[in-house]
């Protein structure tokens, strides 16, 4: 009877931090309870959202007593049409699975969420480039033997856990992995770390499953449309958030409205929402999730052209002008705003494509950092204080400017790192959120802590999460190089900082 039972496969397509890596922990921790032969391995994804990581799992649904001695022969990797069950954290990488060859009519059952991470030619496109949601889970659907379609986000944010946590619920709802529910809940219970939260998003992810109902995908349209929301509404909407985190959150949605408008503080919300999620995985007790939301309110608000005109241009300036010089009511002020933008500064206001092409040439011109156009802008006169308020009325297409999208994917990498590292400690994901401290001001200023923050990011960050610098030690490496940058204008001590950290990673890896 054994030698007709073969290990059960499972494929899982999850993003970076999801916790791919610990879920696949706990399903075979919880096989290993039951005496299930078990093995898992793992295929890194890229960065840019090119692909998720994925984690194969093969089990043996017989305890190992029962073999005879035996012990089964199991894959290291999928095989085309040889997997019986595939968990995607996001739709398009189930299709994208389907595409490998992973999923088919006659084995597979998929387990899909319905949330969306735009994928690089999405994002890449011109016009609106996403990709039809309902097309993708007809997709699935048709390929897969059975499929399940859940919210996952939507459940993670509603149960204050991470999506892995809801999905190890929705495998064990669908009952195809003969392991008693409660075990899976006794392996979450003996985690550490944010157990209570993981077993609360458990319990949602196995009430989902069990109902058996696919939720309908969305259409592919933004939840708000461009100057719909209103104030009022997105501050209700932080009322959802801990109690000690809104009169932060009410500030920077403050700020991020008389910035842009209040579609824009809603995207910060929502960024906000997911620090939350990260903090309760990670069992930061709100620290983490503290430091995310205030340096995101400042980095949303980036100082470019459009704000420095705005902020000059703005009455309330005028009018603390007057007081500081204690002129009268009737007593003229003149009043000569000083500026000096480079290509840089002026490409920052310019569509990307066209941006990018000016910036190409100055590069090779060696124009960069060189070229600068000095002007003197009499904002007491009329025509002086129109110029800037035209530039400041700008803001309305500031979207579309080429150093709004690179902030934007700058802010995603960066949330993307503090999620990969609360998965290792904490406090390194603290550390790195603390990072964004560095990159403030306008000009020469944001240019040199923006160098910093990058030089962190590659010579500290990144070998940290590739575990190439021993995580006991990775938190402090990162805050003293932070430290440094910070302390020292002229970059020598940050330089020396730098070089001794990555003469510790080499040893480390050398060893």
């Amino acid at each position: 009877m054994t030698a007709e039972v073969r290990p059960l496969s499972i494929l899982i397509a999850a993003l970076g931090g999801e916790g791919g890596g610990v879920l696949s922990q706990w399903i075979v921790a919880a096989a290993a309870r039951c005496g299930f032969p078990a093995q898992s391995t793992s295929i890194p994804g890229v960065a840019q959202r090119t692909g998720a990581t994925t984690y194969y799992l093969e089990i043996m649904p017989v305890p190992a007593p029962e073999l005879g001695g035996r012990r089964p022969v199991m894959a290291l990797m999928p095989g085309i049409g040889d997997v019986d069950l595939l968990l995607a954290t996001e739709l398009a990488e189930a299709t994208r699975q389907i595409a490998l060859g992973f999923v088919t009519p006659d084995r597979t059952h998929v387990v899909a969420s319905l949330a969306r991470s735009y994928i690089m030619p999405e994002k890449m496109a011109m016009a609106d480039g996403r990709l039809d949601d309902t097309r993708l889970a007809a997709l699935v659907a048709r390929h897969a033997r059975a499929s399940l379609f859940l919210d996952l986000e939507a459940l993670a944010y509603e149960s204050g856990a991470m999506v892995n946590a809801i999905m190890l619920g929705a495998l064990a709802g669908t009952g195809m992995l003969t392991i008693p529910i409660e075990t899976f809940a006794a392996v979450i219970a003996e985690g550490s770390r944010a157990a209570d939260a993981n077993l609360r998003g458990f319990r949602a992810g196995l009430a989902a499953a069990q109902r058996g109902q696919s939720e309908m995908p969305r259409s592919p349209t933004k939840r708000w449309r461009l100057g719909t929301a209103d104030l009022a509404t997105v501050e209700a909407e932080a009322a959802t958030l801990p109690e000690s985190l809104r009169p932060l959150v009410i500030e920077g949605i403050r700020r991020l409205a008389h910035y842009q408008d209040a579609d824009y503080a809603w995207d910060y919300v929502e960024r906000v929402k997911r620090a939350v999620a990260i903090d309760a995985a990670a069992g930061a007790g709100g620290k983490l999730a503290q430091a995310a939301a205030r340096h995101l309110a400042l980095r949303m608000s980036f100082e470019d052209v459009i704000r420095v005109a705005q902020v000059k241009s703005d009455p309330a300036r005028l009018a603390r002008i007057r007081i500081e010089l204690g002129a009268a009511s009737g007593d003229p002020v003149r009043v000569v705003e000083y500026f000096k933008p480079g290509i840089d500064e002026l490409c920052s206001i310019l569509p990307p494509a066209l941006a990018r092409r000016i910036l190409a040439l100055a590069e090779r011109r060696g124009w960069l950092g060189r070229v600068y156009w000095g002007m003197h802008i009499k904002t007491h006169t009329v025509a002086g204080y129109l110029r800037l308020k035209a530039l400041a009325a700008l803001r309305r297409y500031r979207r579309k400017t080429h150093r709004f999208q690179a902030e934007q994917r700058e802010i995603e990498t960066w949330l993307a790192a503090i999620a990969d590292a609360a998965a290792l400690s904490p406090p390194l994901a603290l550390e790195i959120a603390e990072c964004a401290n560095l990159i403030k001001g306008y000009g020469d200023t944001w240019k040199r802590g923006m160098a910093n923050y990058r030089a962190i990011f590659e010579h500290v960050v990144r070998p940290a999460l590739a575990r190439r610098l021993p995580v006991a030690i990775a938190a402090d490496a990162v805050a003293n190089a932070r430290t440094a940058a910070l302390a020292d204008p002229d970059g020598v001590r940050f330089g020396a900082t730098l070089a001794d950290i990555e003469k510790r990673t080499v040893l480390q890896v050398a060893e």
